[in-house]
């Protein structure tokens, strides 16, 4: 969602550019076709396969639903989402995945919207993984009636050969042949992959269903994927970059049509402005400054303070994505932030400090925290862009926030994605990231017309660069990196830092955020933990840390 550092991108071997949507012709010819909604035929649900659950809706309000309740602004009822209900790819419950060191058991905390993460590993999803090989074999023999031998695969289970798949390949959803060819690559089966991309390729569409988009990306990553690895593929894959006026103006389409930008603006800003009371000099380091739009409204209410403005001072960090976005170096935000501090009846006192490097490089000096202000921190979707300890001894993620304590602040907001993309090995990393992006998809849907050329490059330059990335990237080359809260709460503790509860003012301003958007979206609030989500799949969350 969040635009990073460096990105993996498919590069034209396989016809994967980043056109801008006034040029576009067949998206990826070579692999896709432009669809309408009746170009495919529907594929019939194979119950063996997937078991959707019924989401029993209950509805709440924030100040009056108990506190593992799922929440919602309206009244009405929705349709139940296709994977983003914990459909049999995000089966329910919470332990964590055995191989996986680098998890604690906080790892699989799962928002009061979703329940868990999809990557659990548990007997359920295991069954399903079974369920779905004795499907596609032939009954009580490994060998195949047309002669070819099943292959074992990396679980123990059998997969069947390429003219079983063919057959019945008509018969199973896009979901389905996705986690097909997931799992094929996963288990270095590059015949069954080639197979079932072929089949992908007339199954996805930029201009389809939410589905049929999500796979469009999510083909191009496996597809990158198996052409290369590790280290090497970030160097291999390279793509059209748009000028840095229309990236921007697809990142504002975004901030326009979907609240997940609005949210993290709005609960940071209501904890921060609370937290400041009678300050007479406050200090904000913002880890993702972007256009620095977030902080023109705090601007303004502390210009309407009653005695007067206090001193205000914006550190703002920056990496060269950001840079490229905007058009140009930090002093674009100084110079517009400071025209805002001087265009209110009684002008806000304001100063700005560059610290144009990535959160990596980030070092005490770069702050300039001076004594006798009150300092407050922001984390607005950054933390996950730094490597910890599965990437690197250093642990940059770990080190920023106990250098952030060390520095003593009034308050610190973490904003991130509920979604746990870090650590899991690739199949279930792949299974996490397709739930995750159904929802994000299905939100952006019902904002945009599917013809709508902003939309296409609204979701072709902001969500399939992270999407690409954590499928086909790996080690310091993957920089989309999601925990679920309980891990960033581990993570905050360890670091000496304590949960703040959220008032209910800072509860409130979220809650009249969101309605302005689309009765599917959520708002639950855990635990001093507010979180934003699309039905019933938790995507964000919200809190407050001293």
């Amino acid at each position: 969602m969040q635009t990073s550092q460096r990105n993996c991108i498919p590069s034209a071997v396989h016809g994967f550019h980043y056109q801008h949507a006034p040029e576009m012709t067949p998206y990826c010819s070579s692999h896709y076709q432009i669809m309408d909604k009746n170009t495919y035929p529907d594929i019939p649900t194979q119950e063996s396969l997937m078991s959707f659950q019924t989401y029993d809706e209950g509805y709440f309000t924030l100040d009056s639903a108990p506190a593992t309740s799922l929440y919602h602004i309206y009244d009405s009822p929705s349709d139940v989402s296709t994977l983003s209900n914990r459909s049999s790819f995000s089966p329910q419950g919470s332990q964590s995945y055995i191989s996986d060191p680098h998890q604690s058991s906080d790892n699989n905390y799962g928002s009061p919207i979703s329940g868990s993460s999809v990557v659990d590993d548990n007997t359920e999803l295991r069954n399903r993984l079974r369920d779905l090989d004795r499907f596609l074999m032939e009954p009580d023999s490994p060998q195949m009636s047309d002669g070819h031998f099943c292959s074992m695969n990396s679980q123990g289970y059998h997969v069947a050969s390429s003219n079983r798949l063919m057959e019945m390949l008509p018969k199973m959803e896009l979901q389905q042949v996705l986690y097909l060819c997931a799992q094929a690559i996963s288990d270095n089966d590059l015949s069954s992959a080639e197979t079932l991309m072929n089949a992908l390729g007339n199954m996805v569409s930029i201009n389809g269903t939410p589905i049929q988009r999500l796979g469009a990306y999510m083909l191009e990553g496996l597809r990158a994927r198996i052409e290369s690895s590790g280290y090497t593929i970030y160097k291999k894959l390279r793509c059209d970059q748009p000028t840095s006026k229309e990236l921007l103006t697809y990142m504002h389409t975004l901030y326009q049509v979907c609240p997940y930008f609005k949210f993290a603006y709005v609960s940071s800003n209501s904890i921060i402005q609370e937290a400041i009371g009678n300050d007479r000099s406050i200090h904000i380091i913002d880890f993702q400054i972007g256009m620095g739009t977030q902080w023109t409204s705090l601007l303004h209410s502390l210009a309407n303070r009653p005695g007067g403005p206090p001193l205000v001072r914006i550190t703002g960090v920056d990496d060269s994505q950001s840079a490229y976005a905007r058009g140009g170096g930090l002093d674009l935000v100084e110079k517009k932030l400071s025209a805002e501090a001087r265009s209110f009846r009684v002008p806000v006192p304001f100063e700005f400090n560059a610290a144009a490097m990535s959160g990596c490089q980030v070092n005490e000096e770069n702050l300039r925290v001076r004594p006798g202000e009150a300092l407050f921190v922001n984390f607005p979707f950054m933390l996950h862009h730094m490597p910890d300890e599965s990437v690197s001894t250093e642990n940059h993620r770990d080190r920023l926030l106990r250098l952030i304590k060390s520095l003593s602040p009034r308050v610190v907001t973490v904003v991130e994605q509920e979604s746990n993309t870090n650590t899991p090995p690739f199949l279930q990393r792949f299974l996490e990231t397709l739930d995750y992006y159904t929802a994000m998809f299905e939100s952006v849907d019902v904002a945009l017309p599917r013809d709508d050329k902003k939309r296409i490059n609204t979701e072709m330059h902001c969500l399939a660069r992270d999407i690409v990335n954590m499928i086909a990237c790996e080690d310091s080359e993957r920089v989309e990196r999601h925990e679920l809260f309980g891990k960033w709460r581990a993570r905050l503790s360890m670091a000496g830092f304590t949960q703040l509860p959220l008032s209910f003012s800072v509860k409130e301003s979220v809650k009249g955020l969101m309605k302005e958007f689309h009765e599917n979206y959520r708002l639950a609030e855990r635990d001093g933990t507010l979180y934003l989500g699309w039905k019933t799949r938790g995507l964000s969350s919200a809190s407050a840390w001293r």
